[in-house]
């Protein structure tokens, strides 16, 4: 008889980049190692894609992520891995948590650190932030997303007047960050 067994692979560590408060590259983390103790400030992106109508898709952080689990954000964060661009991270993470690619552009930075009292990790991060636009609904990965919804700017303030500790901390950070929202 042969046994067959499944090809299991360890789950590969991801690492991001460790950077100063000017964004200039000063070594790597491992990416748990990075938001444990305070964290320490490395680059990441958040992503901001608009609709036709101008209205943001969001996304519910699926409740198995290791930090801000559940709470509503923007369309799609991440971290550029050692080496790669940050634009061209942002464009990979789109396509792996929302199955679509959509033309993009930075529009603001900003230093932030917000701990998770859930988990004990930090973010301390050099954000860039991108806007973008597509019409059409996305395929959420479920891995990634428990639930994604498009929002006006109307209801997105109404709720984060009446409910803002259900969305991540970055998102009033970079939403407030936006030259003019879309």
């Amino acid at each position: 008889m042969t046994v067959n067994r499944p090809n299991r692979q360890m789950p590969m560590i991801e690492h991001v980049i460790l950077v100063n408060e000017r964004d200039e590259e000063i070594g790597t983390e491992e990416k748990l190692r990075a938001h444990q103790n305070g964290g320490r400030l490395h680059r990441a992106f958040s992503i901001f894609i608009f609709n036709e109508k101008s209205e943001l898709l969001l996304q519910r952080r699926a409740a198995v992520k290791y930090h801000f689990a559940g709470r509503w954000s923007n369309t799609c964060c991440g971290h550029p891995s050692p080496g790669e661009d940050v634009t061209d991270a942002a464009h990979r993470r789109l396509r792996e948590e929302f199955g679509f690619c959509a033309p993009l552009t930075r529009v603001a930075t900003r230093v932030y650190h917000a701990a998770d009292p859930a988990t004990g990790l930090a973010e301390n991060e050099f954000l860039h932030i991108f806007t973008g636009r597509y019409d059409r609904d996305p395929h959420a990965n479920p891995s990634e997303i428990d639930e994604f919804a498009w929002a006006s700017s109307g209801e997105l303030h109404a709720k984060l007047k009446t409910v803002a500790e259900s969305f991540t901390p970055w998102f009033h950070i970079a939403w407030n960050a936006l030259p003019a929202r879309q």
